[in-house]
């Protein structure tokens, strides 16, 4: 089985324009509807619309829950990459073959302000987002982690949170959807987890309760205890922060 291939993608909208990234979730999760229906292995560079693949896949579109951390406004993406480095990976580097005209073009210019990829690597034991899909899961919210660690130690840290955090936060209502390895580097992890509202909720009061914050619900102490644990293996920042899935892509709930 080959290794599990992704994109994750990080939007911003500026100057503070609410309807930016309404317009660009439509738009981006329209074209790759139509994609969806090309044949397997076609795809071409096509004016305004970048890459046309199913192979590419759009598999969450999200809108950043401000509150919890994020620069408003924002919008984050998940690609899967079918295929790994020789399927949906290959078809996106070859845009880049001899830098043609069309590569500079595109219906949503001046739309984002600014985009940031990170290219992803499943870890071992990370849900394959085939499986995901197929097994028609979705949730209402998304915790999305990104956290530096010691240079190395991307796996180990990522182990470590399928054996020992991954457990602990089911009991809270948290779902593991991905642990990844971002690539071209050896210092930054992500990892993302299905929640909703009420699961998130009790997780933070859970964690209270350890801290002595909270004397009205039971205090889960593993949570404490593994904040500690993580920082064996972080260097610099740790971050979490929720995302709402668009209405209409692939990991958002259907009516």
């Amino acid at each position: 089985m080959r290794r599990g291939v992704h994109l994750l993608e990080e939007v911003e909208f500026h100057p503070m324009n609410s309807r930016r990234p309404l317009e660009y979730l439509r738009w981006l999760t329209d074209y790759k509807r139509e994609d969806d229906r090309l044949a397997e292995g076609a795809h071409e560079l096509t004016e305004g619309m970048s890459i046309r693949s199913r192979e590419i896949d759009l598999v969450g579109a999200f809108y950043a829950v401000g509150i919890t951390g994020h620069p408003q406004f924002k919008v984050v993406t998940l690609w899967d990459c079918h295929g790994g480095w020789d399927g949906g990976w290959r078809q996106m580097l070859e845009i880049y073959d001899d830098v043609k005209e069309n590569l500079f073009l595109s219906d949503i210019d001046d739309l984002r302000f600014s985009a940031f990829s990170r290219p992803l690597g499943a870890a071992p034991g990370s849900p394959a987002l085939a499986d995901v899909l197929a097994e028609g899961y979705a949730a209402p919210l998304y915790l999305f982690e990104s956290a530096e660690v010691r240079p190395g130690a991307a796996l180990d840290y990522l182990e470590a949170v399928r054996e020992e955090r991954a457990p602990m936060l089911a009991d809270h209502g948290h779902r593991l959807v991905g642990l990844y390895e971002v690539q071209f580097c050896d210092t930054e992890v992500v990892t993302l987890w299905g929640t909703d509202i009420d699961a998130h909720l009790g997780l933070q009061r859970a964690r209270d309760a350890a801290l002595g914050m909270d004397d009205e619900v039971e205090a889960d102490h593993r949570l404490v205890s593994w904040r500690k644990r993580a920082r064996e293996f972080l260097s610099g920042p740790w971050r979490e922060n929720l995302l709402s899935p668009y209405p209409g892509s692939k990991l958002a709930p259907r009516d």
